[in-house]
């Protein structure tokens, strides 16, 4: 037996996704949580790592055994982090290697006054942006690339083509604006890189077509900076082929 958990959480005080020796991370503070209502030991494997500072709406992650009791999970949860779901599935079932696409928003509040309710949850951005021009950037993004220029120079990846399936910028509501992608997978600090050079544009630094040109496995220094992590939110898991977004929004 199998069970999935789906999970929500504030990234802010979190050292990321992944257990490390001596920090607070959320497999930690799940595993821990689990392991008291189950009476065993429990090990989670994850749709998308998450780095610190980075949110969740809809994480996927799936573990060996029976689910547990949903109320029983949360009250051993801090704030920051609730399970939405637990459920058992097919047994084998592997919230990573069975995942065919994840999907990611990162949020940008753009205005001049700071936010309050959004401190911490969206990019505050006091320049103007062209929602046009940030959409032709994403449109190039798209398909089949080589995202070298989005992921840090010292890294474990050995393969740095991506297949994107969807990606598009909306603006939610005035000021708000929203980069929505899914992918096959994605690199460290991949889509706040692509953001982070998309504001770029934006502001002027480059243009579209030295964006576009990025995508054909430039070096990390060409492009823009990364984005901070707060704006970041891990959207969602597609399996058996499921896309989560419309290719156009």
């Amino acid at each position: 037996m199998t069970a999935k958990l789906t999970i929500e959480y504030d990234g802010t005080d979190f050292s990321g996704w992944a257990l490390q020796p001596g920090k607070r991370t959320i497999q930690g503070e799940l595993e821990s949580a689990l392991a008291v209502v189950l009476r065993r030991p429990v090990a989670l494997t994850v749709a998308g790592r998450t780095d610190g500072g980075v949110h969740a709406w809809a994480q996927i992650a799936s573990h060996e055994g029976g689910a547990a009791a949903l109320d029983g999970v949360n009250a051993l949860l801090p704030p920051d982090v609730t399970v939405v779901a637990s459920e058992n599935v097919a047994d084998g079932f592997d919230a990573r290697r069975d995942c065919t696409s994840r999907a990611y928003c990162y949020r940008v509040l753009a205005r001049s006054a700071r936010p309050a309710l959004d401190r911490g949850r969206a990019l505050h951005w006091t320049y103007a942006l062209d929602l046009q021009t940030l959409q032709e950037c994403a449109a190039f993004v798209v398909g089949v690339h080589d995202f070298t220029a989005f992921t840090p120079t010292e890294t474990y990846h050995v393969r740095f083509d991506r297949e994107v399936y969807a990606a598009y910028w909306r603006e939610r509501e005035e000021g708000l604006f929203e980069f929505w992608i899914e992918a096959d997978s994605f690199m460290r600090h991949m889509n706040r890189a692509l953001a982070g050079t998309m504001l770029a544009v934006a502001r002027g630094r480059l243009t579209v077509a030295q964006f576009a040109r990025l995508l054909d496995g430039a070096p990390r220094a060409e492009a823009g900076p990364t984005a901070p992590a707060h704006g970041l939110y891990f959207a969602g898991a597609g399996y058996r082929g499921e896309r989560l977004l419309s290719p156009r929004g």
